[in-house]
């Protein structure tokens, strides 16, 4: 068995321990935040390409700021979850 395929499988395994009772190396809560995350992305990037024919400057601004908005509750969510990790 290649090492490529070796980390594959453990890679899934370890996924799927992350919905069962057993301790996975990888968090749950991370694993959901991160794939919000790529969703809003998604759907701010593809209102951006669709709409930015007609976006002023005001509307690019406001886009500017949600994306920093989400980005930076996301990376709030993140420092906390370390902080009560370490405070156990």
């Amino acid at each position: 068995m290649k090492k490529n395929s070796k980390g594959l499988i453990w890679l899934i395994k370890e996924l799927i321990k992350v919905y069962s009772v057993q301790d996975s190396f990888f968090s749950k809560k991370r694993i959901e935040s991160g794939i919000a995350f790529f969703m809003a992305q998604s759907g701010m990037i593809y209102f951006l390409i669709t709409k930015i024919s007609t976006m002023n400057t005001t509307d690019i601004v406001l886009w500017a700021a949600t994306e920093f908005a989400v980005a930076g509750y996301i990376i709030s969510q993140i420092q906390k979850e370390k902080t009560n990790e370490t405070d156990k």
